[in-house]
């Protein structure tokens, strides 16, 4: 079992298998994804080389891998990455987190390649608004993805990131939205990244304010999988939909910390803000998930017990599209 030395496990992968995205979302990437800034960027893991690297995490207890970006639909060998995925042994959910913009056509394909759960990035569900904030006309194309993925019974969770000035007045909206909707909808506190300082100064609201409003009209925590991703959940017997708070500047946030993150080149992040990757490219090409295994034991018992975000840290982290938030 892979374990660190504060005694957390990790059965949760989130695998990054691009850092290029086509949305230019105000918090993250504004101007767009600028192509040339590194020449590795253009060399991401190969459909094998993921099947090394999960093979390497599944070997140490893993039983999740998350599938992100950037924009990972941009991979157009993404239906072979899910079923790579999919068939290594000890792998029990396979998710994705997506911006949704190819998703009515493809979430058909993904299902039957393997996917057992779908995230989609939603931050508002006025269409001016959210073209205000990720540049994009797309959102009935999106809300449509996501009733066919309900109808093909894939459980769905919808990623909103509060920006006081932008969608924190659509609170009561959202609300609204999955009292029929049975999805999971995730509000997430805005991180402060290398690039968003200003932004995130203006922008950033205490999901902490919003738990206590929840307590108080009748929802209810739920108790978390131990291969969860870090939201609180909340369920209320009125909605069809529950409610996810990830709340990074809470308390004790890192005390329950199950995942572990691998970007599109090879470098393992053993925090979200942590300084900088651990280069594992020239194990992974190796091809032997053992050896790799090995290498990933030795570097998480150097994982720090909290990232340093209260503290305006915010490591090698520029933007959230480099490791899929």
């Amino acid at each position: 079992m892979l374990q660190d030395s504060f005694g957390r496990r990790f059965y949760y992968l989130r695998l990054s298998v691009t850092d290029i995205c086509n949305f230019r979302c105000n918090y993250c990437l504004p101007d767009g994804y600028q192509c040339g800034q590194s020449s590795a960027r253009e060399n991401p893991l190969s459909v094998v080389e993921v099947g090394t690297v999960v093979g390497a995490f599944a070997s140490l207890g893993t039983e999740k891998v998350r599938l992100t970006g950037g924009e990972p639909s941009l991979r157009k060998d993404l239906e072979q990455l899910i079923e790579t995925v999919k068939s290594v042994d000890g792998i029990g959910r396979v998710a994705i987190t997506t911006n949704g913009y190819r998703l009515p056509m493809e979430i058909d394909a993904w299902q039957r390649a393997g996917l057992d759960q779908l995230n989609v990035s939603i931050d508002s569900l006025d269409p001016q608004q959210f073209r205000a904030i990720t540049g994009h006309d797309k959102l009935d194309t999106i809300l449509c993805g996501i009733d066919r993925a309900l109808a093909l019974g894939i459980p769905t969770k919808v990623n909103a990131v509060l920006l006081r000035e932008h969608n924190f007045a659509e609170f009561n909206h959202f609300l609204e939205w999955i009292r029929v909707t049975p999805v999971s909808l995730r509000f997430i506190e805005l991180m402060r990244t290398g690039d968003n300082r200003d932004f995130f100064a203006s922008n950033h609201v205490a999901g902490s304010d919003i738990e206590k409003l929840l307590l108080r009209t009748g929802w209810e925590q739920v108790v978390r999988p131990r291969d969860a991703g870090p939201a609180k959940e909340y369920a209320h017997p009125d909605y069809a939909g529950r409610i996810g708070l990830i709340m990074p500047y809470s308390k004790d946030f890192c005390v329950s910390c199950n995942r572990l993150r691998m970007s599109a080149q090879g470098a393992l992040h053993l925090c979200l803000f942590a300084e900088q990757g651990i280069d594992l490219r020239d194990a992974i090409g190796g091809g032997d998930h053992q050896a790799l295994a090995e290498q990933i034991r030795a570097a998480v018992c150097g994982k720090n017990a909290s990232h340093q975000l209260a503290s305006g840290f915010t490591g090698a982290t520029r933007n959230l599209a480099m490791l899929g938030g």
